[in-house]
This record gives structure tokens, C-alpha cells and sequence, in this order.
């Protein structure tokens, strides 16, 4: 079998890699839909894929491994290297996780990163207004994430909330980084009482906190929260789009305290996880499937992580629904330092008419089952597809 092309389109808010072969298998990697403008990239690679065998996996990412970087620039590799295990999958007649090492668990827990309405108003009662919403979700979830301090609203309203400048940035609206005034770390802290207060002790609540905050914040923070077991903390240095690790500062806070300090989104290849998981610098990492640079990277990652006692808990708000099937195909076969993945949806809602193979509903009780049809286990109903397309992209599908 041999690679015979590979394109590019978008769907919605999400980016689509088709890989096609000679022997009429395809295989589909996603990109968080955050990332419209990684295209070029993707098609840059062609040029070393083609004529390959789609099925010998690594020989291929050798090929293209390097052309990536940290966050957002892993996405294009790691999209090949995904839509590559979908082929090789259909080809076997096997579901990913079989390719993998095979099934540890017949269903993964999710935790919500995706489903929530905007905020207006960012006090006490707001958040919890926000997380009484996500416990009465249909989906059952058994944890919850929200964003506070620097990865939040909080820190554009009200006087002072720390020592740094507001500055503009069309990515990401404010980009805000400095430590804390008094009155901003107690804010955070109120608003933390006041969503497990709502949630009690039965759904678990993790915080996105960053990047932005000081190492001695992150500290002051982390010890505040200790009475509220939260599940984790999460990027308050590093995190997000910034193109490093910084594991000596996290270290410095991790070992301080016994709230749960998280990172790794951001991060490329395991090398880049090499200081974090060998200095025990956080308690858990958070690879994304489509930033790592793929399925085989995070499941190597997970188990050197587990061989040092550091828990993982992946990352994919932005991974739209062939995301969600990746994550769900990899965290069946990771080892038992899993906690569970952020769950990703499809924007628009018109994803969930064009994409089939997901089950339905796909969450029950806060987890999704893990299906057995080979490859990823979805496909796109292409005549409701092709009507997505934009007039460029119309030969998605040829």
C-alpha cells in the first residue's frame, strides 16, 4: 500500500487532514480548531508522504517529526501521524488501540473542557452558576474543568487585579502576566470555595489558571486551595502557546504542596517531557493528541510518566469530533495513571450530522465506551460533507 495524496480542508471551525492510498483506504487526522491557519503547513508535508507505506507508521513520522515544534506547530505532524493509525487500522481491520498494545479499559472517562456557556460577570456566584450548569448536563460528568486567573475573564474586570500590564493581542484578546495584588489572589480563591461548594465532593474540579502567574502565586494559590481538594492546577506557569517547559520553577511549587500542580498541553514529542516526568516536577501531565505529535508519542509519554509516578490526564477541548475519537482510542490503551481526557465537541453542531460512528449519546455517566470498528471508528457521511465545503476545498473527497 502506498500513500497516493493528501489534503486539507475545514469543516466548521476544524481543520480535516485526508490521507488516501492505492489500495482505497483513507485515514483522517484532526487539528484544534483553534488553528485555521496550519493548512499550508500540512500541504508542505506531502511532498514526504507520498509513495509511502501508510501502514509502517514510525518510518513515515521519521520522515516528518522534525518539521514540527511546540505548540501550535506539532499540529500538522500530529494529524498526519493520527490519520496514518486510522489507515493502518482499516487496513488490519482492527480499531486503533489494538495497534497500540491493546485494550487496559472498555470505557474512559471524560471530563468536561468543552461544554459551557460564556460568562458575563466573573464573582463567587458566576462560577458557580457555571459548574451547576455542567453538573446538571446530561452527560453525567464525574469532573469538571474551569478557567480562573490568567485563563479566565477575572483578569480583565475589577481594579487591580495584578501588578502587570493588559496587553492587546489578537489571539487570545489580553495577554496578562505579573503577580498578583492581594485582592486578585483572594478573588481567585472565593470563587474556587465557591465551585466546590456547588459541586461537593462528588464531582471533582479542576482549574485553568494560566499561563501568566508568578512562581510565588502559583505557591500561594496552590497551599490557599489545599483545604478544597481541588483535582489539579493547571498551567499557571507555563501552558497554552508558550514554546517551553520550565521545570525547575515547577518543581520549586510542586514540592511545596499537596494540591495537584498540571501541565503540558503545549509541549512536542517526549523529549520535551523528559524534564517534567524525570525532576517529578508536576504531579500530572496533559499532552494533546493533536500537539505531541500524536497517538503512539502521548501512549509512550503516559507510561513513562506512570514508571515515575506521575498521573495523566490528556488534553483536547479544541479537537473537535475526530479528535474526541482519537482520544478515546488512545486513553483505552494507556496505563492506569490515566485520570481521563478533556472532551472535545463539534463547532458547529452540524459536525454531529456529518461525522458517523460516534455512539449516541457519546457520554453516559461521564464516560464513553470504547467502540471496536476499525481505525479511528468514524467516517464522514460525504454527501452531507461535501456540502460544507468551501468552494477550494470542494475535491476534499476525490
Amino acid at each position: 500500500m502506498k500513500i497516493t495524496d493528501v489534503r486539507c480542508a475545514l469543516f466548521g471551525q476544524n481543520l480535516v487532514v485526508r490521507i488516501t492510498t492505492d489500495a482505497g483506504i483513507d485515514g483522517l487526522g484532526p487539528i484544534e480548531h483553534t488553528k485555521p491557519y496550519i493548512k499550508p503547513h500540512v500541504m508542505y508535508l506531502r511532498e514526504a508522504l507520498v509513495g509511502e507505506d501508510p501502514t509502517n507508521v514510525e518510518r513515515v513520522m521519521l520522515r516528518i517529526r522534525q518539521r514540527g515544534a511546540f505548540k501550535p506547530w506539532g499540529a500538522a505532524i500530529s494529524a498526519v501521524e493520527i490519520a496514518l493509525w486510522d489507515i493502518a487500522g482499516k487496513a488490519a481491520g482492527v480499531p486503533i488501540y489494538k495497534l497500540l498494545g491493546g485494550k487496559v479499559r472498555d470505557r474512559v472517562r471524560i471530563y468536561n473542557g468543552s461544554i459551557r456557556e460564556p460568562m458575563a460577570r466573573f464573582e463567587p456566584e458566576d462560577f458557580a452558576a457555571s459548574v451547576r450548569k455542567m453538573k446538571a448536563h446530561p452527560y453525567g460528568f464525574t469532573m469538571v474543568k474551569q478557567g480562573i486567573g490568567f485563563h479566565s475573564g477575572m483578569k480583565d474586570v475589577g481594579p487591580e487585579f495584578h501588578y502587570g500590564d493588559k496587553r492587546p493581542n489578537p489571539f487570545h484578546s489580553w495577554v496578562s502576566r505579573g503577580m498578583l495584588s492581594e485582592r486578585g489572589l483572594k478573588h481567585i480563591v472565593a470563587c474556587v470555595a465557591a465551585m466546590k461548594e456547588e459541586l461537593g465532593d462528588g464531582i471533582g474540579l479542576a482549574l485553568d489558571c494560566g499561563p501568566g502567574m508568578m512562581p510565588q502565586d502559583a505557591l500561594r494559590l496552590a497551599k490557599a486551595v489545599e483545604p478544597l481538594n481541588v483535582m489539579w492546577l493547571e498551567d499557571m506557569i507555563t501552558g497554552d502557546y508558550s514554546p517551553y517547559v520550565n521545570a525547575d520553577v515547577y518543581r520549586d511549587v510542586t514540592m511545596a504542596t499537596s494540591t495537584p500542580i498540571h501541565t503540558g498541553e503545549q509541549i512536542y514529542l517526549r523529549q520535551n517531557f523528559k524534564d517534567l516526568i524525570e525532576k517529578h516536577a508536576v504531579n500530572i501531565i496533559g499532552p494533546d493528541p493533536c500537539d505531541i505529535g500524536g497517538l503512539a508519542e502521548l501512549k509512550w509519554v503516559a507510561e513513562y510518566a506512570d514508571l515515575h509516578g506521575i498521573m495523566m490526564a490528556p488534553h483536547g477541548t479544541a479537537d473537535g469530533l475526530i479528535g474526541l475519537a482519537a482520544l478515546v482510542q488512545v486513553c483505552a490503551a494507556l496505563p492506569d495513571n490515566y485520570i481521563a481526557f478533556e472532551l472535545p465537541s463539534g463547532k458547529p453542531d452540524w459536525w454531529h450530522d456529518i461525522l458517523e460512528g460516534l455512539p449516541d449519546p457519546i457520554v453516559k455517566d461521564g464516560f464513553i465506551d470504547v467502540w471496536d470498528t476499525p481505525g479511528l471508528g468514524v467516517r464522514f457521511n460525504v454527501d452531507k460533507a461535501r456540502e460544507k465545503l468551501a468552494e477550494e476545498d470542494k475535491g476534499f473527497f476525490d
